[in-house]
């Protein structure tokens, strides 16, 4: 694992670090978590898939996670997610929700059929997810706070274990 992680926090500007703090406040977040994936969206096609509203505005690394089948719809969705980079071609998902009540439905997508395809960097590749429990799992989480420090603060709010999803390239 790099000892130093890509999209280090207090690496970040002072605008960045702030919009990525924010995200951790109550009001923020359940703002963010209403909005930000439609922002995402409209600024990743007006980009033509150059950058989605996070990963501009906050510098933040976002893929964009295609769910093969909706736990219960059946119908393919593709969400962005924040990710973390976890070296040959793996990367770490985190189901915060903001720290909501409920994990977000791409969660639980994934674990109805862990195969997803998922947008990266400008590559997509077929990946298949697994939960990480344990010592990874919180040494996952805890690298992903030195890059979002919101999972501090989601971590606390969230009335249930936040999930730590690594994608690995099939």
């Amino acid at each position: 694992m790099d000892p130093r992680p890509m999209y280090r926090h207090a690496e970040a500007n002072p605008l960045r670090r702030a919009i990525r703090r924010s995200a951790g406040w109550k009001p923020f977040s359940w703002f963010y978590a209403r909005t930000l994936h439609l922002i995402d969206r409209a600024v990743f096609r007006l980009t033509r898939g150059r950058a989605t509203f996070t990963s501009w505005l906050a510098d933040l690394p976002v893929a964009w996670l295609t769910t093969t089948t909706g736990a219960k719809s059946g119908v393919e969705r593709t969400s962005p997610v924040l990710a973390i980079p976890a070296g040959e071609g793996k990367l770490v998902v985190i189901a915060s929700n903001y720290g909501q009540r409920n994990n977000p439905s791409w969660y639980h997508n994934l674990r109805a059929n862990p195969r997803t395809r998922v947008l990266f960097d400008g590559a997509e590749r077929e990946m298949a997810a697994r939960e990480l429990e344990g010592d990874e799992r919180e040494r996952w989480y805890e690298r992903g706070i030195e890059i979002y420090p919101g999972w501090v603060q989601y971590r606390t709010r969230a009335p249930r274990r936040i999930p730590v999803i690594e994608l690995t390239g099939e």
